[in-house]
């Protein structure tokens, strides 16, 4: 064989004779010249990864578990949150969830012979409905961040128009989400500011703007006045657009939709998915249930009928992607939903049941405003915000806040997460989460610790 024709990578089959004929069509001149369009050069790693030999099995195990070892998070106490909350998960949820009938089948590629997958998609749906307060809810997304700029699309359908705007409240890492999908569409997500309570100021709106989103709890754990927003948008013809990235809250809080939200989105880690380096998420969307409604709706939609002898099954109602419907008529691309996560929160959200829903979401915000009270004792630091809140909220340090929370790391407390991570120049202020997982004297520690004495 020769060279040109050769492949040098186990996995990779092109030959550099086929690299170069496929480089030479789109007119590029070199692999890195292809990327060097989308990577700027500062950031382009410019040699080889610097990767240790192979190992066999037997030492690549042991490897993982000392790298497993060194984990922050493993046996400390921990406040974080910023969007992603930790929460108890029994124990019934993961034996079920791996039955090969579960983990093996979870999305309904043929989905008339998939009715246990779609019976599970559809209660998840219901379940969304309710926890969201609104009448029409998709089979899920891939995770907060992708709903939210894909409920930013469906009101630009609906409602014809390009403006959006975005509380400052909104999660920073959503909003980067939703302005990379509409940069392709010439159009900018711009700003609403926060007032001195934390919660957002939206005036009247002008004519132009499609879609107004805010979230709640919002980024700073402040809880919004959602119907006011509700009214300032539709006075204007906009629709209102809810983000929650802490669904159990809604055990206290009425939902969304009860108070005027027009598209309900959410990220679902605190249904029964363990916080995991960034993923799986599992994406929450639902909706007002109407005709323009059903058919703008991204994702897949199951529905319930009976067939010819009157017995309850189930159907694929919608699938809105390419690969089911002509392409210009598609309003999502998102390929599959989060089957398998899904039916981890229906098992969780069964377990728990509407009380137990609500019990966690009280002792989460129980627990928040002891550990808020007690910070707002500390000499030196104080509580920016003065609206009301879930159990999340923010703190001002009277020193760098990234140092203060390193030295608490040293003595076994994750004691939040440093707003300087989001903006450089916010470097006192960081966010503190609690939830019902937190006992009274991990928050007696950690305010020991911010005092500067032992608990």
């Amino acid at each position: 064989m020769s060279a040109e024709n050769r492949s040098y990578h186990r996995y990779l089959p092109h030959t550099d004779a086929d690299v170069g004929r496929m480089l030479e069509v789109i007119g590029s001149r070199s692999i890195a010249d292809l990327f060097a369009q989308l990577i700027p050069p500062p950031l382009a790693l410019g040699r080889k990864l610097d990767l240790p030999p192979p190992l066999d099995e037997a030492s690549l195990l042991d490897h993982l578990q000392e790298l497993a070892r060194t984990n922050a998070v493993c046996g400390r106490t921990s406040f974080l949150g910023a969007g992603v909350h930790p929460h108890a998960i029994q124990s019934a949820v993961d034996m079920l969830i791996q039955r090969s009938e579960f983990y093996t089948s979870y999305t309904p590629y043929q989905p008339e012979i998939s009715q246990g997958t779609l019976q599970v998609i559809f209660e998840f749906q219901t379940m969304v409905s309710e926890l969201l307060g609104l009448g029409l809810a998709n089979a899920s997304m891939y995770d907060g961040s992708t709903a939210t700029a894909e409920a930013v699309l469906m009101a630009r359908r609906l409602t014809g128009r390009k403006r959006a705007l975005a509380s400052l409240g909104v999660h920073p890492e959503y909003r980067r989400v939703v302005s990379t999908y509409l940069a392709g569409l010439d159009a900018q997500l711009e700003p609403l500011a926060l007032g001195r309570d934390g919660r957002t100021e939206a005036g009247p709106l002008a004519s132009d703007v499609g879609c107004l989103v805010v979230q709640v709890p919002n980024f700073f754990g402040v809880v919004e006045d959602i119907r006011a927003l509700a009214q300032a948008a539709h006075a204007a013809g906009a629709l209102l657009l809810a983000v929650t990235t802490e669904p159990l809250a809604f055990g206290l809080l009425a939902p969304p939709g009860a108070l005027g939200a027009d598209i309900a989105v959410g990220e679902g880690i605190g249904l029964a998915i363990p916080p995991s380096l960034g993923g799986p998420g599992l994406g929450l969307f639902a909706s007002r249930d109407e005709p323009d409604f059903r058919k703008a709706l991204p994702g897949r939609l199951v529905g319930e009928t009976v067939d010819r002898r009157g017995r309850r099954g189930y159907v694929l109602t919608l699938a809105t992607r390419e690969q089911h419907i002509r392409r210009e008529k598609a309003t999502s691309n998102i390929c599959t939903n989060q089957g398998l996560m899904a039916l981890a929160s229906n098992i969780h959200m069964s377990l728990l049941g509407k009380e137990g829903l609500r019990e966690v979401a009280r002792q989460s915000h129980a627990k928040a405003e002891y550990l808020k009270g007690e910070i707002a004792k500390v000499r030196g630091y104080r509580l920016p915000y003065s609206g009301p809140t879930f159990n999340e909220f923010l703190v001002e340090a009277p020193e760098d806040a990234s140092g203060l929370l390193a030295r608490l790391a040293t003595r076994g407390i994750l004691g939040g997460v440093p707003l300087s991570r989001f903006d450089a120049a916010d470097r006192r202020r960081f966010l503190v989460a609690v939830t019902e997982m937190n006992e009274r004297t991990e928050m007696d520690r950690l305010v020991a610790a911010l005092a500067g004495r032992d608990a």
